[in-house]
């Protein structure tokens, strides 16, 4: 299975906490510092799990963005596209089963469509992170990526990401793609809309659903939820649902967003 995926390469900063946070004191934490968006989680995932991997997106050229690109590659995903300008950041607090985001993504919208290689969307299937579709020019990138992948055989998934983003030129832009396959949680499902596609709705801690049929999540111990979503998309994608569940469980279990 070949795997390519579309967005963004971030550092992540993993914060989780032992409380709540207090307004003007401290809190103890356990950190990490590691390579996350969710595009590149997808493809790391992937690849963890025996399928050919290959990242797209623009990162800044930097010191984070080569940290990011060699933790990336390291779990056998080939990274490709242009590096200009500031690699971005996340910040992911992590308490009581839940995770907040403050989301900085650098360079990473400013991939264009004529820094597209042709050969980088030779694969079986296309994953694009529905970030990608909310600013420009990498929204145009996104769309004339999903036609090269078409165009030489592979599906098109995408992932909704938010439903705090939506907005109606998001929703065009989905339909314009028309994806095969679509990520999505309850929320954001409910929130989209119509869509003549084939819906895979997250449901968290009671696992998914795929083609009507309901598949609960397997036990694990949950220290950090971020990246859950991407572990399963990377898992499906490479094998289906029962390696997409067990690579979210295994997600959850760890800090961090990657395997």
């Amino acid at each position: 299975m070949r795997v390519t995926t579309l967005g963004d390469l971030l550092l992540d900063v993993i914060v989780h906490l032992e409380g709540p946070l207090v307004v003007g004191d401290d809190r103890p934490a356990a950190t990490r510092v590691c390579a996350g968006g969710q595009a590149a989680n997808v493809a790391a995932w992937a690849a963890s799990l025996g399928a050919e991997a290959r990242y797209v997106g623009k990162r800044g050229d930097d010191a984070a963005g080569e940290i990011v690109a060699g933790e990336l590659a390291a779990y056998g995903v080939e990274v490709v596209g242009p590096r200009v300008g500031r690699t971005g950041v996340v910040v992911s607090i992590a308490e009581s089963g839940d995770r907040s985001m403050a989301s900085d993504r650098g360079s990473a919208p400013d991939l264009r469509p004529d820094e597209l290689d042709r050969a980088w969307f030779a694969s079986d299937a296309l994953f694009i992170s529905g970030y990608a579709l909310m600013r420009e020019p990498i929204g145009a990138a996104a769309s004339h990526a999903a036609n090269l992948a078409r165009a030489q055989g592979a599906i098109v998934s995408l992932d909704l990401a938010t439903w705090t983003l939506f907005d109606e030129t998001f929703r065009a832009k989905v339909r314009a793609i028309a994806p095969d396959l679509v990520f999505a949680n309850e929320r954001e499902r409910s929130e989209f809309g119509d869509l003549d596609t084939r819906w895979i709705v997250k449901r968290g801690a009671e696992g998914v659903i795929v083609d009507g049929v309901a598949y609960p999540a397997l036990p694990t111990s949950a220290i950090d939820p971020t990246g859950a979503g991407d572990a399963f998309a990377g898992g499906f994608l490479a094998g289906g649902v029962t390696l997409g569940l067990e690579a979210a469980a295994r997600c959850c279990a760890k800090l961090g967003a990657m395997p």
